[in-house]
């Protein structure tokens, strides 16, 4: 009976250990809509402490949705990205100081010639922590008078979120001379840089 005992234990597996557990107790997630997501990556691939950037679509009613579905306005989604940032070097604070100064939160489901609820102002709260700096984020600027206009930024709790296509991702790094990124995004960059030069990671 005890040789029975003791070859049961040595079959049993043992509880696996749980290695991501340790790497992402000091990451935190962050997922912003702020218009056109190839812009707000484009930014924030350049903000010190920001590990990972992740285009993709949020806030609509539609599984699995393709880009394609997402630009008909029809699904409800926002164009966000996904950020995986070190909070000991940037904090959600700042993320969100660069969100309120990189795009137009007056307008609403609006930046610039992109019209759509796709491209409107959100942030897409992960806990109860996250909405109540955002919402004090929120009051902070628009006393500011950062922005003329009241912002119309949506914080909403984050339900549901899938990642774009491949070729969105990276995208303006892959396609510096197309069109748009020369005209629409090359300028927000470099008004990042220009006013955020202390959180530069090049």
């Amino acid at each position: 009976m005890v040789h029975l005992i003791i070859i049961l234990l040595m079959l049993t597996p043992s509880p696996s250990p749980e290695p991501q557990a340790v790497e992402t107790e000091d990451k935190e997630e962050a997922t912003l809509g702020a218009g056109c997501f190839w812009c707000v990556e484009a930014i924030y691939q350049r903000v010190t402490g920001v590990l990972h950037v992740e285009a993709g679509y949020s806030g609509g009613t539609v599984e699995n949705p393709t880009y394609e579905q997402v630009c008909t306005g029809e699904t409800g989604h926002a164009e966000v990205i996904r950020l995986v940032f070190d909070p000991k070097i940037v904090s959600f604070e700042t993320i969100l100081e660069v969100f309120w100064h990189t795009h137009d939160p007056t307008t609403l489901n609006r930046q610039g010639a992109d019209v759509g609820t796709q491209y409107r102002s959100v942030i897409f709260y992960h806990d109860e922590r996250q909405k109540k700096i955002a919402e004090e984020s929120k009051h902070r600027t628009q006393e500011s008078g950062l922005w003329n206009e009241p912002i119309v930024t949506e914080i909403s709790p984050l339900i549901d979120y899938y990642k774009a296509e491949n070729y969105h991702q990276n995208y303006y790094l892959n396609n510096p001379n197309a069109g748009y990124c020369s005209v629409v995004i090359a300028p927000k960059v470099a008004k990042f840089k220009r006013d955020f030069p202390h959180l530069l990671n090049e």
